[in-house]
């Protein structure tokens, strides 16, 4: 039951549904009956005007799912107050039917929590990917406009099917050319692609952009000329893609220009892109990823930098935080930011490729994180969650964003556990407050099997993994102990890059006195950039929680852990617990091969066996160097490492993925 007029939206979900009752009928014959047996129908306001008390607190893209009976007969209503709310729910009748629900007692109703929720993608002109391990870009550039590979349908279909509503096509690290006209009629060509399933296509903009385009000899966001050269730069790539999101900026930050270059703030550079896209209705969302050369704490500046300017952000400005402080670590607490800027609209950013976190190779379900994270309390009246959906700052702008992992390879992501990523990240987008369980048990449902045994052991696989990989990388609030560049592989030795916050020295500080971050009051005290309660507990180690305990506190080898343990043994243990959890992930992930199909579960267990080797290479590599620093025995018992210090330093890995850039 739909009007007579169809939008491209209303044609997609009336496709997805037609697309995916077939399948499911296909390979589910139970299922195939319950489906035959209630019609589905779809309805607006407009198109069923009873429906319109139901749809109230649901907004434009809310959905409501009821088996009811509609003119004398049993059907199941998916309604919407607009088509595309419409097809954000027949992707959720989709899911659950997937997911086993019983369709002829569906009422369920849901709307987002967040009002942008962006994929921002690190691809870069010549496809290469930063921080990518899953191929190539998916934007064929050379081919666009013309060619427009049917992957980038399959792509929008996907993101709509977890309600994400935009996306960042090019890196941070942002080329001028992107806006260039020819590459602007690339951008409008996926924008065209996109448009039915509400995805907006978004753009970083190069702040020096208006010199090197524009051959203007400045960039200072004050200047007329370069504002003006802003103004008509939006009013062309708005002729181009009508519907555009806005731009995403990263300034004064690894080198990249901003307005600081030329005495400005961040306020004064954002503004500027502020004012040139207010007219359209597209928004900025500025990044609060900076540090210096000469910083004492590399944790402390964006704090410093950004705080003291809230309030004077225009009012379609969005400042993009990241979840912790220095860099998508395996484990951060959040970012002090988070909660102290009351007036201004705060983006949350995740990183869902695993820079970090053992590239696509190891298996690490990141919903624990993003969950973490957003139920962190901020101290300042409520969690993360309540900062980056608006209801703690009575914010009218909100937004959500994820590094995406998405690439050229027949699975997307690289392996197969990655796709779960870039799931959890949209369903938590729409939903800051989902349970990271309950998402991970949606997607196994829907990729491996519904049989509820085995749905929750490898569900149960998953919650694990993320800890895991904490305890055999860096436990007990370590961080940035990777390898220099690549970021793959331990080398917590490495003391000799031109910037001392690029060495993993400066952050873990072992030596004969000790190990971790002094950030004390008697240290950085950047403990004094939380709110006063969360300061208090994280200034002393006997209250901050031991997983951050090295983050935040520099401490003799010798300290007594909660455990009974010392310091030492403590770290030594979770490096061995991490090793075992593989160990484990692996012996449960062999039970399951009854329930899942032979091919993906060979590949599965290959991608672990690895995973399994390397948590063996980072344990044996940082305890190997942490002995050195700390001149201790190994506790009894413990296993000693299999090499010596000297191999794990000889190790190179000149062609490691996700350079590009």
């Amino acid at each position: 039951m739909t009007t007579g007029v169809t939008s491209p939206s209303l044609q997609a979900a009336v496709a997805e549904l037609q697309r995916g009752v077939a399948g499911l009928s296909g390979r589910r014959p139970a299922l195939s009956q319950q489906i035959r047996s209630g019609a589905l129908v779809l309805a607006t306001p407009a198109s069923l005007p009873e429906t319109g008390p139901l749809l109230q607190d649901l907004g434009a893209t809310g959905w409501l799912l009821r088996s009811t009976r509609l003119q004398g007969r049993d059907v199941t209503l998916i309604a919407a107050n607009t088509d595309l709310g419409l097809l954000y729910g027949s992707f959720a009748w989709l899911r659950a039917a997937q997911t086993g629900a019983d369709l002829a007692r569906l009422d369920q109703r849901s709307a987002p929590k967040i009002g942008l929720r962006l994929l921002n993608h690190w691809d870069n002109l010549d496809r290469t990917v930063e921080r990518g391990y899953a191929g190539q870009s998916l934007w064929d550039w050379w081919k666009l406009p013309d060619i427009r590979d049917p992957r980038y349908a399959d792509y929008a279909r996907a993101n709509a099917s977890l309600g994400i509503n935009g996306t960042v096509l090019n890196n941070v690290n942002a080329k001028a050319e992107s806006m260039t006209a020819p590459f602007l009629a690339k951008a409008a060509a996926l924008a065209e692609v996109f448009r039915p399933y509400g995805i907006k296509v978004w753009l970083s903009a190069r702040f020096s952009a208006p010199m090197e385009l524009g051959g203007l000899k400045t960039a200072d966001p004050l200047d007329p000329a370069v504002r003006a050269w802003w103004q008509a730069k939006a009013n062309e790539i708005y002729q181009a893609i009508p519907d555009f999101g806005g731009f995403l900026v990263k300034a004064n930050s690894e080198g990249q220009p901003g307005p600081q270059d030329y005495g400005r703030s961040h306020a004064d550079g954002a503004n500027m892109l502020a004012d040139a896209l207010s007219p359209h209705g597209g928004i900025v969302l500025w990044r609060a990823f900076v540090y210096a050369a000469d910083a004492s704490d590399r944790a402390k500046q964006a704090y410093a930098e950004f705080q003291p300017l809230d309030g004077r952000f225009a009012a379609n400005v969005i400042v993009q935080v990241k979840n912790g402080a220095i860099d998508f670590q395996p484990r951060e607490p959040f970012h002090p930011l988070l909660g102290a800027m009351p007036g201004t609209p705060l983006a949350l950013e995740l990183q869902i490729t695993k820079e970090y976190l053992g590239f696509a190779t190891h298996l690490v379900y990141l919903g624990p994180l993003f969950q973490e994270v957003l139920q962190a309390d901020t101290g300042h009246g409520g969690t993360v969650a309540r900062v980056v959906d608006g209801r703690l700052g009575g914010q009218r702008l909100t937004a959500m964003a994820g590094v995406a992992n998405i690439g050229t390879d027949r699975n997307w992501c690289g392996s197969q556990f990655d796709q779960a990523n870039w799931y959890a990240f949209g369903r938590m987008a729409w939903d800051p407050d989902q349970p990271a369980r309950t998402v991970a048990q949606e997607w196994v449902a829907q990729t491996f099997t519904t049989r509820p045994a085995a749905r929750d052991a490898v569900a149960e696989l998953m919650m694990a993994s993320r800890e895991a990989v904490v305890d055999y990388m860096t436990p007990l609030g370590l961080h940035h102990l990777m390898g220099t560049g690549h970021h793959h592989g331990p080398a917590p030795w490495v003391d000799n890059l031109e910037r001392a916050d690029w060495n993993p020295v400066y952050f873990h500080r072992a030596g004969r006195d000790g190990i971790g971050f002094d950030r004390s009051p008697s240290g950085s005290h950047a403990v004094a950039q939380y709110a006063p309660a969360v300061a208090r507990r994280f200034a002393d180690p006997r209250t901050t929680p031991p997983e951050l305990l090295l983050w935040f506190h520099h401490l003799p080898w010798d300290h007594e852990m909660p455990s009974g343990r010392t310091l030492w043994a403590e770290l030594i243990t979770r490096y061995d617990r991490g090793v075992a959890t593989v160990d484990d992930m692996r012996r449960r992930w062999a039970a399951l091969q009854p329930d899942i199909d032979a091919e993906r579960h060979a590949e599965v267990a290959a991608y672990l066996a690895v995973q399994a080797r390397e948590a063996r290479w980072w344990r044996d590599a940082c305890i190997a160097y942490f002995q050195s620093a700390s001149g201790l025995p190994l506790p009894a018992g413990v296993r000693p490492p299999e090499y010596d210090l000297a191999h794990y330093k000889a190790l190179r890995f000149s062609f490691a993925p996700g350079r590009g850039g």
